[in-house]
C-alpha cells in the first residue's frame, strides 16, 4: 500500500509539474528581484547613517526647569576640607554625583571640566560630589581626567540619599546665585547642551 501511494503520489506531482510549468519562470526571477531590493534598502539605510549630521547623535540627556531651595549639605574635599553649599551663595553652582565606577559619569566629565574652565571667571563653579568611593582612587579619577574643579567625599551618601534624594548617577542640579535649584537632569550631558541651557543662568543680568 505504501509503494502505490508513492507512485500515485509520484504521477500526481509529474502531472502538476507539466500543467504548472507556464508558472514557474517567472517564480524563479522573483528571489533575485527580493534580494537586489534588499541590497538597495540595506545601502539606503548605511548612507543614511553616515550622513546624519543631527544634533541628537550625542544622545545628550536634557536639563528639567525646577524651583526649590538647596538642601543644606557640608562636606569635605580630598584634602580633608569642610565645606558647604551655603559657602557659594552668589554663583552659580552645578551640583554633580558622580562615582569612578559609573560609565556616563566618566563621559561626562571632560564636557563639564571644559565648561567649567569657560565660564569660572563669571562666578560660575562645578562641585563634583562623590558617591562612596575610596579618597585615593577618586584622586586618581581627578588626575587622570585632570580635573580641577573642587571635589567633594561623600562616604556615607548624604548627597545622594539626604540632600538630592536620588539613586541615580550621574544626577546634576544647578542652583542660581540666590540658593535656588533651577535645573536638574539624570545621566551624561554634552558640552552642547550646557552652552545651550545652562550658559544662559550664568551670563543672565541681576
Amino acid at each position: 500500500m505504501i509503494q502505490a501511494r508513492k507512485h500515485i503520489s509520484q504521477r500526481y506531482t509529474y502531472s502538476s509539474m507539466i500543467e504548472s510549468k507556464s508558472f514557474t519562470q517567472p517564480l524563479k526571477i522573483l528571489p533575485l528581484i527580493l534580494v537586489g531590493l534588499g541590497i538597495v534598502l540595506i545601502a539606503a539605510s548605511v548612507f543614511s547613517i553616515l550622513n546624519d549630521t543631527s544634533p541628537q547623535k550625542d544622545f545628550s540627556t536634557v536639563p528639567i526647569k525646577v524651583n526649590y531651595s538647596a538642601p543644606e549639605l557640608t562636606l569635605t574635599d580630598t584634602q580633608g576640607i569642610s565645606h558647604s553649599l551655603t559657602d557659594y551663595r552668589g554663583q552659580v553652582v552645578l551640583i554633580n554625583l558622580w562615582a569612578t565606577w559609573c560609565i556616563p559619569c566618566t563621559k561626562e566629565m571632560p564636557a563639564l571640566q571644559s565648561f567649567y574652565n569657560k565660564y569660572k571667571q563669571h562666578g560660575f563653579v562645578v562641585i563634583a560630589i562623590n558617591d562612596g568611593d575610596p579618597r585615593q582612587d577618586v584622586l586618581q579619577f581627578a588626575k587622570d581626567y585632570d580635573l580641577t574643579f573642587p571635589i567633594w567625599l561623600d562616604p556615607t551618601y548624604i548627597a545622594t540619599e539626604q540632600a538630592f534624594k536620588t539613586m541615580n548617577l550621574p544626577s546634576s542640579f544647578v542652583i542660581n546665585r540666590d540658593g535656588i535649584v533651577q535645573f536638574m537632569w539624570v545621566g551624561g550631558i554634552s558640552r552642547d547642551m550646557l552652552d545651550a541651557r545652562i550658559a544662559p543662568l550664568i551670563t543672565e543680568k541681576p
